[in-house]
Parts: structure tokens; C-alpha cells; sequence
């Protein structure tokens, strides 16, 4: 069963608490138990069949719970997505800088998803990759429930390629085009990532589309999808993306720098079409204007 749409979910881990109310306050501390109480009785926390769990359902470990992140007050992203594809399977928009794909944190109503859902009136939409909210370009729905299996697998069996354009610092040391591979785990805090020793789990290939003196403008191809991928390879080589507030340092908390968006566009995806074997490719209609 897929998760409902703009829904977050968990899979209950090993406890002895009595309820599901009860786990999920353990799990989640930051949310008090009267808003939990409020969610369950709205019917906002529901089971892996999209059906409402009550608040006194008897918490069992692995259980798969799906709930509505809700924010009291959610300040307005100031910029526009882009609809470049819509069909009856398939939905393609250029996303824009700092607008997230799917609920998570503070962004509930301002993701790209729901405002897809309220343009199309489509409740079914659910993305078929993610890119990080710092990053602009192409992102790819689905559209249908029946199609989805067809069009996951081009992403899980690696049969989609998948372009992007960074500006990031020169590395005259380096011969192009290079692979980069590497082993990507999660670090600390929980949502940045690092390379570790052991067996590679990612693959980006890079290469120069432009030289300039103080950045030069790079194409990178990831082979995998590991998250930060390509933010995490380009650090490991001494090149971070411009503007980049994750890598490879992390400043203090502070508010997004609309005048300085992470300079990491994701430009085109290309790939046979599961369900009429018809190539198609999609090209962003957005640009990484050159550093000043």
C-alpha cells in the first residue's frame, strides 16, 4: 500500500509503550501529547491501509504509521514552480530554490507537492525522485496509481539519466572527466551526509562545461541517488557548490539567503518510457546565471 498523499510516515521501532499515542510522543518530543491527541481524533494518523488509527491502538513494533506534518503558522516560499509536463501518468516541473518537494519540517503547504495537488486537483500525485529543497530543476511525478510501479523502476533499476549543472571552485589539479565513487552514510546532525571508508554506494561522474577564474561551472551525471550525493562528492574533491549552507561546513542556524541559492540546478532527465517505449527527455527551463 503507498503512502497517502503529502503524509509522512514512520516504521514503529522495538518499545514497550502501551499505545501508538504513547510511541509516537516518545518518538516525536518536540510534539506535545494534546496534539497528537487533536491528530488522531481528525483522523490525521492512519495505518498502512490509509485507514484512522486510534489513539489507544496497541503499539507493535514495525508497524507502518502514516501521519500530516501541520504547522501553525507557515511563512510563504516568495517563488513559483513550473509546470513543463503534465499526462496521465506522468507530471514534470521545474522546481524552484528552497522549495521543498514534500512536507518535512516547517514546510507543510509550501512544497511542491501540494501546491500540485491544488493546481491538478490531483490527490494522487506522489514524486518519483526527490531533490533537496536548496536545489532547483526538474522533479518527476506520478500521476497515476496504476503507472507508478513502471515509472519507480526507472529510477530504482538506474535506466533514467539524470543531468546537472553546479558552479563550484576550479580544481586545476584534477584531469575531466573524472568518476568520483564513494561510500555515503548519514552524519551528524541527522540530515547531513559524509563518506566513510568501506564499498562505494555512490558514483557521480563531473566534467567542465566552463572555466572561469574564481568558479567554474560543472556537468555532473549521478549514477546513484544517494541524498547530498552530489553536494557531499563535489566537497570530498575540494570544490564545494557555491553557496552551499551544508558542505563542507555547517555555519549556524540562519535564515535562507535569497540573494544566494545553492548554485546546483538539476537541468535534464532522459530515459525510454516503461510505457510506450518512446525516449523521452526534459530540459529545465531554469539557468545558473555565472557568479558575480
Amino acid at each position: 500500500m503507498s503512502r497517502p498523499p503529502a503524509a509522512s510516515t514512520v516504521h514503529l521501532p522495538q518499545g514497550s509503550w502501551a499505545t501508538v499515542l504513547d510511541g509516537l510522543c516518545a518518538l516525536f518530543p518536540r510534539i506535545g501529547r494534546t496534539v497528537w491527541e487533536d491528530r488522531f481524533a481528525r483522523a490525521r494518523v492512519l495505518d498502512a491501509a490509509g485507514q484512522p488509527l486510534r489513539a489507544d491502538a496497541p503499539y507493535r513494533p514495525g508497524l507502518r504509521v502514516h501521519y500530516f506534518r501541520e504547522v501553525p503558522r507557515e511563512d510563504p516560499i516568495p517563488f513559483h514552480e513550473t509546470l513543463l509536463h503534465v499526462d496521465a501518468h506522468l507530471v514534470v516541473v521545474d522546481k524552484p530554490h528552497f522549495l521543498p518537494v514534500t512536507p518535512a519540517g516547517g514546510f507543510v503547504e509550501e512544497t511542491v507537492l501540494a501546491r500540485l495537488v491544488r493546481t491538478l486537483g490531483n490527490a494522487d500525485l506522489v514524486p518519483l525522485h526527490r531533490i533537496d529543497r536548496h536545489t532547483a530543476g526538474l522533479v518527476m511525478f506520478s500521476a497515476d496509481r496504476d503507472s507508478r510501479a513502471a515509472y519507480q523502476s526507472l529510477f530504482r533499476q538506474q535506466r533514467i539519466e539524470k543531468g546537472y549543472e553546479a558552479w563550484a571552485a576550479p580544481l586545476p589539479a584534477q584531469s575531466f572527466p573524472l568518476v568520483r565513487r564513494s561510500r555515503i552514510e548519514a552524519g551528524e546532525p541527522f540530515f547531513r551526509m559524509h563518506e566513510v571508508p568501506g564499498e562505494p554506494n555512490s558514483e557521480t561522474r563531473i566534467d567542465v562545461l566552463e572555466r572561469h577564474a574564481t568558479h567554474w561551472r560543472y556537468a555532473l551525471q549521478p549514477v546513484t541517488g544517494k541524498k547530498h550525493q552530489l553536494r557531499v562528492h563535489m566537497a570530498a574533491l575540494g570544490a564545494p557548490i557555491l553557496y552551499d549552507p551544508f558542505y563542507p561546513d555547517l555555519p549556524e542556524p540562519r535564515p535562507d539567503d535569497h540573494a544566494r541559492p545553492l548554485q546546483l540546478l538539476a537541468r535534464r532527465l532522459s530515459f525510454m518510457d516503461p510505457l510506450s517505449g518512446v525516449h523521452r527527455e526534459f530540459t529545465s527551463e531554469l539557468a545558473l546565471p555565472e557568479p558575480a
